[in-house]
């Protein structure tokens, strides 16, 4: 066990500093997506969570260590009672420069100016299609109208960035991209395409077959605009380019298949029962439920257990979507 310095940051083995966090606050969530989860899930009980205390003091401990930005993500976050009180108590940290939400937008309409209120910079919504059919289709249980009603609310907020996320699927919604950028145009708001994750077992479709690539998107969208290399970025995986024309959103892919991002990795997770996840896409991890139960109160634990899991950081993920190896944990288990 290393020991811990005063001005200890958080450096893996490969000289890679991790300053950002995915914080999940609960598995659970109001929409069924047909990538993130089965349709019967069954999930983590209750009594296994960290307590929103015990969040918190994850987030102290990583900002002590460097970190300056923490994305709260699930599930569905603002499903989770009482979740505005760690909104808060984050948000008055000195030494955090972002903090940050990834939501289905359902909830939006109620919480986003207490959000911004709280210190929330940036909002990464999840939005898959502008159909209303296929929302349902996708989500097995979602209304349209209120995910959309969610997006307006927080636009109405004036956040620092809000940027939609978008799964595309061959065959389910690969045909909805320049209706989705468009969409984003108009709101003057920024959109990212996703690249599926392969986590947990998947009996809706053949992911192999529903794959299309980031760069499959770039020439789709070639055919309608010039698209620029940009030089924004925002501490996560995302790819941005401008639109000629449209300087008030950008385009931003996610690749983790056509163009792998490990090697500039900057991220951990921390699953809602306290699992810190060194890699999406590998099981490396610590327990730091275990550790701040065994030692209540004591912070210098906590943030050596995460000195000490720069360890076991892996050099990266091995996704491969033609493999019958699948990772266990769905998306809602591993933090969206």
């Amino acid at each position: 066990m290393s020991a811990l310095a005063p001005s200890s940051q958080l450096i893996d083995r490969f000289g890679r500093t991790v300053s950002y966090v995915r914080l999940s606050v609960t598995d659970r969530c109001d929409l069924r997506c047909v990538y993130c989860m089965p349709e019967k899930m069954k999930f983590v009980p209750r009594s296994q969570l960290l307590t929103l205390e015990e969040m918190e003091s994850v987030g102290r401990a990583f900002i002590k260590l460097g970190v300056d930005k923490i994305r709260i993500t699930g599930g569905e976050p603002l499903v989770r009672q009482n979740i505005m009180q760690l909104f808060r108590n984050l948000g008055e940290i000195d030494g955090l420069r972002d903090l940050t939400l990834t939501t289905n937008a359902t909830q939006l309409e109620k919480y986003a100016r207490p959000l911004k209120d709280a210190g929330v910079t940036r909002i990464n919504i999840s939005l898959d299609t502008l159909r209303a059919d296929r929302f349902k289709q996708m989500t097995r249980i979602g209304d349209l109208k209120k995910t959309l009603d969610g997006i307006d609310a927080a636009i109405a907020c004036d956040f620092q960035q809000i940027k939609i996320n978008t799964v595309v699927l061959r065959n389910y919604n690969h045909d909805e991209i320049l209706g989705l950028v468009n969409y984003c145009i108009e709101r003057s708001i920024d959109i990212s395409f996703i690249e599926e994750m392969p986590l947990g077992q998947n009996d809706h479709h053949d992911r192999a077959v529903a794959y299309y690539s980031s760069d499959q998107i770039v020439e789709d969208l070639e055919q309608h605009f010039e698209l620029v290399p940009s030089t924004m970025t925002t501490a996560g995986p995302t790819r941005y380019y401008q639109l000629t024309g449209h300087d008030n959103a950008r385009v931003g892919f996610i690749s983790p298949h056509s163009h792998n991002f490990c090697e500039s990795c900057n991220r951990v997770r921390v699953t809602a029962e306290g699992r810190l996840l060194l890699c999406l896409g590998q099981e490396h991890s610590m327990d730091l439920r275990r550790v701040m139960r065994a030692n209540p109160g004591n912070s210098d634990a906590l943030q050596q257990a995460l000195v000490d899991s720069m360890e076991i950081k892996p050099k990266g993920h091995n996704f491969n979507l033609n493999s019958q190896e699948v990772l266990l944990r769905h998306m809602n288990l591993t933090g969206g």
